[in-house]
């Protein structure tokens, strides 16, 4: 069944030059590239009041767009009874707290079990909604705050505001090595030359920014607190990988254990069974889509999180070091 969805915005002065397709994917990432062509082509698509049917038409910016078109339910997906941590809703949108070893949108070697499946079965309504109202996502096994939207109308508020860097995502994560102050990582990713499952800082990449700071030292760990102000795949772990930091348990960028000297066998054995990155959404702030007003959660770390930061105080205490 397709559903009749209206959209507007106005063309920005930084997309000068763009083509009218890739400046409506910008806008509105919620849509596949193809599903924007297919509304251009069609004459779903108006630019300052007239038809534009050309998807290569170049924009001058401060132009205004209207789209009236139409999406088929999401009716692929099947809906699973899987349980969600939900720590916020309203009408407009909720907020849940993410566990491990949950993925959140169907993909190659996935095809549910995912937090959109769970969505499906306890807001059966989301059928309506692109991506079943998944605004962003975290990792499989990143834990913590996500923001899921509940109407059309709320997630294209939420995506631009995402895309205006005006929403707020903090993380806390254990790293690799001591480090000795905070600062950020302004370095382009995109995907990995010959790892095309993993992601890697690159010259030709999209721009990627992560703020961080050193909130508590260890003898060869550091606890830090990272704010995202770009959202690209796996931003944390390849950003801290690059600066010779990669989180304990993450395998894939180059966490691996590294018990420091004379450790107990407590010690190392929590470091090596710690099989998953140590990077948790910690908190999430932003304006109510519709009532603008300004929001915030804030989400525990996760008992697995906890309990490596108990060993590594530990640690410190047998060897003889404050290092805080």
């Amino acid at each position: 069944m397709a559903q009749q969805i209206e959209l507007t915005n106005t063309v920005s002065e930084s997309q000068l030059g763009k083509r009218l397709d890739q400046v409506i994917a910008e806008l509105y990432p919620d849509y596949s590239r193809s599903r924007i062509k297919e509304w251009i082509l069609k004459d779903m698509v108006s630019v300052n009041g007239k038809i534009d049917n050309k998807p290569r038409s170049k924009m001058m910016g401060g132009e205004e767009l209207f789209i009236q078109a139409e999406i088929e339910d999401e009716m692929r997906w099947i809906a699973q009874d899987l349980p969600l941590d939900v720590v916020y809703e309203d009408d407009d949108i909720l907020v849940i707290n993410k566990p491990r070893d949950f993925v959140v949108h169907p993909g190659a070697g996935t095809p549910d079990g995912t937090v959109l499946n769970a969505l499906l079965y306890h807001y059966p309504a989301l059928a309506e909604v692109p991506r079943v109202g998944i605004v962003h996502r975290l990792d499989k096994d990143t834990t913590g705050l996500m923001v899921v939207a509940k109407t059309i109308q709320a997630q294209t508020r939420l995506v631009r505001a995402l895309q205006k860097r005006k929403i707020t995502r903090e993380y806390e994560a254990i790293a690799i090595g001591q480090m000795t102050g905070g600062g950020t990582i302004e370095k382009p990713i995109g995907r990995h030359a010959t790892k095309r499952i993993c992601m890697a800082v690159h010259e030709l990449g999209k721009d990627a920014i992560t703020h961080y700071r050193v909130a508590e030292r260890f003898r060869e760990h550091t606890r830090i607190v990272l704010r995202l102000e770009t959202g690209r795949t796996h931003q944390i772990r390849v950003h801290m990988s690059y600066m010779s930091h990669p989180l304990i348990g993450d395998v894939i960028y180059g966490g691996r254990p590294r018990p420091p000297r004379h450790a107990s066998d407590e010690f190392i054995h929590a470091l090596r069974s710690f099989d998953r990155q140590a990077l948790h959404a910690r908190m999430l702030r932003l304006s109510h889509p519709m009532t603008g007003e300004l929001m915030e959660w804030h989400a525990p770390l996760p008992n697995d999180m906890v309990a490596m930061i108990d060993i590594l105080r530990k640690d410190n205490a047998e060897n003889n070091e404050d290092i805080y």
